[in-house]
C-alpha cells in the first residue's frame, strides 16, 4: 500500500487533535486555581491518625470543595499529626467550633478532610485551630476487631444448641 502525503497529514492531524482533546479534558477536570498562590487562610487541626491523607487533598464542607490540605507534620511533643488546611477566602463564615474528620472517598478511595459546621457566631480566621477532630478510620483495624470479636463469640459457646 502506497502512503501519500494526504494520508500522512491526516494521521498527524488525528493524533494532534487527540492530544488537544486530552489536554482540554485535563484542564477542565483539574481546578488549577486551588493549587495556585497563597489565596485563603490557614487553619490547623490535630489528628491521632491521618492514615493516608496527603498534601493537596481536598477540604470539603457539605460536599463542596472549600480548600486543600497544605501540610502534614508530626508533632514530637504531643505525638500527633498537625494538619494545616488552606481554606478559600470566599468561605469566611465557618464557625470556629466546627469539627474536622478524615474521610474516605468510596470504599478504598483517597482520603480528604471533611468539615462539619458548628454553631458559634465567631468564625475561623487565619491561624485558627479546629479543636474537634476525628481521625481516619483504618479499614484493617476494623476488620481485625470484627474478626477478633467473632473469635471471642465462637470461644464462649459451649457447644449446646438452643440455650
Amino acid at each position: 500500500m502506497e502512503h501519500t502525503r494526504t494520508q500522512e497529514f491526516g494521521t498527524g492531524l488525528f493524533i494532534f487533535l487527540g492530544f488537544a482533546a486530552l489536554l482540554f479534558l485535563a484542564t477542565q477536570t483539574t481546578d488549577l486555581e486551588e493549587y495556585a498562590g497563597d489565596n485563603g487562610y490557614r487553619v490547623t487541626a490535630r489528628f491521632d491518625d491521618v492514615a493516608g491523607l496527603k498534601t493537596r487533598a481536598p477540604v470539603t464542607m457539605a460536599g463542596v470543595n472549600i480548600g486543600r490540605v497544605e501540610s502534614i507534620v508530626f508533632d514530637n511533643d504531643r505525638l500527633d499529626a498537625l494538619v494545616t488546611l488552606r481554606i478559600n477566602p470566599k468561605f469566611n463564615h465557618i464557625p470556629d467550633d466546627s469539627g474536622a474528620s478524615i474521610l474516605t472517598a468510596g470504599l478504598l478511595g483517597s482520603k480528604y478532610v471533611g468539615l462539619e459546621p458548628g454553631g458559634s457566631e465567631t468564625y475561623l480566621a487565619n491561624n485558627s485551630e479546629i479543636l474537634i477532630t476525628q481521625s481516619a478510620i483504618v479499614l484493617e483495624q476494623l476488620v481485625s476487631k470484627f474478626l477478633f470479636s467473632q473469635a471471642d463469640k465462637g470461644g464462649d459457646q459451649d457447644g449446646h444448641a438452643g440455650k
